[in-house]
């Protein structure tokens, strides 16, 4: 064979050059496959790029510290026909488990709770004043939950008494809660970085000792935030149900936390997802859609995202979308539905 080769080889160039490119294509093709394989995304997913500011194209900087990945999701009701269901199935993580080894997984996972979770919750499939048995800390534990947020409409549904006993039960499975006047921001320092978190509510009247989204509050709490972390997490409860489009107030509040701080806002409440935006290279989600729900009588309301953040150097490296659905008023599933989310 190789006799064979060098004759043909002789005199004549371009079999040799075809040769070479041939051998050098293979090559590039292998090395292709080797070393981008970890890097494809699944169909199911929307990766959005990394924000790149024209000052960081100009100088270029190594990244040395460590990636740190967070989860955040959409609405959770632990209350109502959810409720309902985990007492009568005797188990307490039957919401959570076709999702938990999805979302156990991140340095941090962070919800927003709009429901109390109290001893002797009573049992019903209707209403709207929420609560949860104390028993469903098994569905959040088993979810790798490290954070919830209680600055929504619901989570003092009890009063404060009610969201004591919410951050009491939760407090004995390790997890921490931020959004009250109690518990105004969590700090959490993950290989190196410290974050904090904080929420607000806009919707109605803020119950028990929830925190309103005022613009006093704001600027208080962001400042003592920025001043004492190195990231910080603004999660707001906010806008109209059952629409698409953020409002103007959804727009100016999430700007305003940006411009006094925020490196990353997280919004929640329509029930519906909603888009996000980039403003001064700082993401805005305007609502993740349901995450655990019993809103069963539209497809959009059994629909939304959880997001995975991956912060380096104390910047957001790369934000991950990914769409689930609510099934059996409750159960949330990832989902191949690719066209739910954002444009």
């Amino acid at each position: 064979m190789k006799n064979w080769i060098a004759a043909n080889l002789k005199g004549n160039s371009q079999l040799y050059v075809f040769l070479i490119t041939f051998l050098v294509s293979g090559l590039l093709f292998f090395l292709f496959l080797t070393f981008s394989k970890n890097e494809i995304i699944p169909k199911t997913v929307v990766k959005i790029d990394k924000i790149i500011s024209s000052a960081t194209n100009q100088q270029k900087t190594e990244e040395t510290s460590p990636e740190i990945s967070l989860i955040f999701t959409g609405d959770v009701i632990l209350a109502r026909s959810v409720n309902f269901i985990s007492n009568s199935k005797k188990d307490f993580t039957w919401a959570f488990k076709n999702i938990s080894p999805f979302i156990s997984k991140a340095d941090l996972t962070i919800i927003n709770l709009e429901s109390p979770l109290i001893e002797n919750c009573p049992l019903t499939n209707e209403g709207f004043v929420f609560c949860g048995s104390d028993k469903h800390v098994e569905g959040l534990s088993l979810s790798g939950v490290d954070v919830v947020g209680l600055a929504n409409n619901h989570a003092g549904d009890y009063g404060v008494a009610g969201l004591t006993e919410t951050s009491n039960n939760l407090s004995k499975i390790g997890v921490s809660v931020y959004g009250t006047s109690d518990f105004p921001i969590h700090y959490k320092e993950i290989k190196g970085t410290k974050f904090a978190f904080l929420g607000f509510n806009d919707i109605g009247a803020s119950k028990g000792n929830i925190l309103s989204a005022s613009e006093e509050n704001i600027k208080k709490f962001l400042e003592v935030a920025k001043n004492n972390s190195d990231f910080v997490v603004v999660a707001f409860h906010w806008g109209n149900e059952y629409v698409s489009e953020p409002t103007k107030r959804q727009n100016d509040l999430g700007k305003l936390a940006i411009d006094l701080g925020a490196d990353l806002v997280i919004g929640n409440h329509p029930h519906w997802i909603q888009g996000y935006e980039v403003y001064k290279e700082k993401y805005i989600f305007y609502a993740l859609g349901n995450f655990i729900f019993d809103q069963e009588w539209s497809q959009k309301t059994k629909e939304g995202f959880y997001i995975k953040s991956v912060i380096q150097d104390k910047k957001v490296k790369s934000m991950t979308l990914y769409p689930v659905e609510i099934r059996n008023f409750g159960e949330v599933f990832p989902t191949n539905n690719f066209d739910i989310l954002p444009k």
